[in-house]
């Protein structure tokens, strides 16, 4: 676990979303070290009207290729997060041309006892994770 979720325009192809998804669970697996099956991907495709994305003053050219990565997960080191950051924005650019400009990450932190893979059991704390 970490769950992602993803925001993108519409428009991208299954091949690419796939692509997408395989790279951010690259940087998962690298920057988290969790389980190669520990893989939970959402994917929300919008009208490019419904994501309104500036730069903050940060100078950032956001293009239709922009993605919005949210990390529901327990509490990750800064390290762990920066690395992450790092290391997604660089599978994006490699395996699916996706510019940094084009990438913007957040992280929503959350305890063990928050999840339920499954049955309605908070696996965490039963200790069958």
């Amino acid at each position: 676990m970490p769950l992602l979720q993803f925001d993108v325009i519409q428009g991208r192809s299954e091949s690419e979303l796939k692509m997408l998804l395989d790279a951010a669970h690259r940087a998962v697996l690298a920057a988290f070290k969790v389980p190669e099956r520990d893989r939970y991907q959402i994917v929300q495709e919008n009208k490019a009207y419904q994501m309104v994305f500036e730069d903050t003053g940060l100078g950032l050219q956001r293009t239709d290729n922009l993605v919005m990565v949210r990390v529901f997960t327990s509490p990750r080191s800064d390290e762990q997060k920066h690395f992450f950051m790092a290391e997604l924005a660089r599978e994006f650019k490699e395996n699916c041309g996706i510019e940094g400009s084009d990438l913007m990450i957040t992280f929503i932190t959350n305890d063990k006892g928050d999840w339920s893979f499954g049955n309605g059991v908070a696996q965490y704390i039963t200790g069958d994770l």
